[in-house]
C-alpha cells in the first residue's frame, strides 16, 4: 500500500518519468534516535521553499519528468520489507528510469542496491557499516555497506570516521576505499570507464551541527557544500540515488539538507544527459 506525500515539483505522471521517487519509511533498527519513519514526509515537506529554477543547470525541477510514488508502508522484518521494496524498485529501473529512493533507515539502501545492480557502491556516510551483524541482526543498518558489496565490485564511503577495528581491516582491503571527511573536498571519482554506480546519502555523513536530526550522529563532519559537490561529481554516472536516516529530532535543518541534495541529484544528472544527447 503506498501513501502520497508529494515531493514539491514531482510533477510527471509515472508513464512519463525520467526519475521516480519512492518513500521508504523503516525504523526497526536504528540504536539511538529512532524516528527515521518520519523521514521521506518530512523531506518533502522542507523542501516546499526551494525555488523550481536552478541557475546553474539553467534548469526548472518541474521540466526534469519527476514522479512521487509515495510511500509504502513498512513492517518490522527488515528482510521481507526489502524484498517487498526490492521489486517496487526494480519496476522503476525495468521502466528505464533513475528511482529516487527516501529512507528510512540506512537499510533501505540494500533494496536500491540489489535492484540497480551497480559495479560502484558510493556513499556519503558517517560510519563504515561494515560489520556483518550488530546486536544479532544481520540487517541492521550498521551493515548496509557490508550487504552492498555483496551486489556491487567495491564501494567508496567518503565522510567516515568511526567503525570497529574489524571494520577498518575489512576496510584496508582492495574493494573499498574510504575518504576521511578532510579529504571529501579534494576527492576526484574515477568511474573506471563508465562502469554503473549507485549513491547513497546518509544523512549523518554532516557535522551534526548541519544536520542534529539524524539517528546516530558523529561530530567532525562534512560540511553542506561538501556533500554537494560530491553529488554533482558521482550523479552524471549514477543509475540509481537515495537520501536516509533522517528523522524528526531537529528544527528541520536534516530533512531540508536531503531534500537539496535530492535536486542536486536530479539537477545535475539531467544536465548530464542532455549534453549526452
Amino acid at each position: 500500500m503506498s501513501t502520497r506525500f508529494g515531493f514539491p515539483g514531482a510533477t510527471a505522471d509515472r508513464e512519463n518519468a525520467c526519475y521516480t521517487i519512492v518513500g521508504a519509511p523503516l525504523d526497526v533498527s536504528t540504536t539511538f534516535q529512532p524516528g527515521t519513519r518520519f523521514g521521506p514526509r518530512r523531506v518533502r515537506r522542507y523542501a516546499e521553499t526551494f525555488d523550481d529554477y536552478d541557475r546553474r543547470t539553467d534548469s526548472r525541477f518541474t521540466d526534469l519528468a519527476v514522479h512521487d510514488d509515495g510511500d509504502l508502508d513498512a513492517w518490522d522484518d527488515a528482510p521481507e520489507f526489502l524484498s517487498f521494496l526490492g521489486g517496487e524498485l526494480s519496476d522503476v529501473v525495468n521502466e528505464d528510469t533513475v528511482p529516487l529512493l527516501l529512507g528510512g533507515e540506512h537499510t533501505v539502501s540494500v533494496a536500491g542496491v540489489r535492484a540497480v545492480d551497480p559495479d560502484v557502491f558510493v556513499c556519503l556516510d558517517a560510519h563504515l557499516d561494515l560489520r556483518t551483524e550488530y546486536a544479532g541482526n544481520e540487517y541492521s543498518h550498521a551493515t548496509t555497506t557490508r550487504h552492498a558489496l555483496d551486489v556491487a565490485d567495491r564501494v567508496v564511503v567518503i565522510g567516515a570516521r568511526t567503525g570497529t577495528e574489524a571494520e577498518w581491516k575489512r576496510a584496508a582491503e582492495s574493494d573499498v576505499t574510504v575518504v576521511p571527511p578532510e579529504d571529501a573536498g579534494e576527492w576526484t571519482f574515477d568511474s573506471d570507464g563508465g562502469k554503473s554506480v549507485y549513491l547513497s546519502v546518509d544523512i549523518d555523513a554532516a557535522d551534526p551541527g548541519f544536520a542534529p536530526g539524524a539517528g546516530t550522529t558523529e561530530p567532525f563532519g562534512l560540511t553542506p557544500r561538501e556533500m554537494r559537490a560530491v553529488v554533482r561529481r558521482v550523479a552524471p554516472v549514477a543509475t540509481g540515488f537515495d537520501v536516509v536516516e533522517v528523522n524528526d529530532r531537529d528544527d528541520g535543518q536534516a530533512a531540508a539538507l536531503a531534500g537539496k541534495l535530492l535536486r542536486e541529484f536530479v539537477y545535475t544528472h539531467a544536465a548530464s544527459r542532455r549534453e549526452n544527447e
